[in-house]
């Protein structure tokens, strides 16, 4: 079992930075997994933001964040980061992360959910 908790989430103006992290814990090693991070604003589908692969070489994003976000993680501290810059009302949603066996990002599928953490993105 993983346990998945994000932090870093807030309140922004348009054109600002945040960058959420996601730390892992449980019965597992943080090498194991990729790791993704999704979001979901209200009355929206959850939306793939950007996933990592176990070893950081392979990376992807959603259209509407390439470059402007980028993903990282530090396997020693088995956390996950999700930079965020040029912020756009847009943005605004719950961002949650999520873990998959290695290979499966960004298809899927996702074993284990964090509980989100707010961005509020205003204009």
């Amino acid at each position: 079992q993983v346990q998945l908790v994000e932090s870093g989430g807030g309140l922004v103006q348009a054109g600002g930075s945040l960058r959420l992290s996601c730390a892992a814990s449980g019965q597992t090693t943080f090498y194991d997994y990729d790791m993704s991070w999704f979001r979901q604003a209200p009355g929206e589908e959850r939306e793939f933001v950007g996933g990592i692969s176990w070893d950081g070489v392979s990376t992807y994003y959603a259209d509407s964040v390439k470059g402007r976000f980028t993903i990282s993680r530090d396997n020693a501290r088995s956390t996950v980061y999700l930079q965020m810059n040029s912020l756009k009302p847009e943005d605004t949603a719950v961002y949650v992360c999520a873990s998959g066996r290695r290979d499966t990002t960004p298809r899927g599928p996702y074993d284990y959910w964090g509980q989100g953490t707010q961005v509020t993105v205003s204009s």
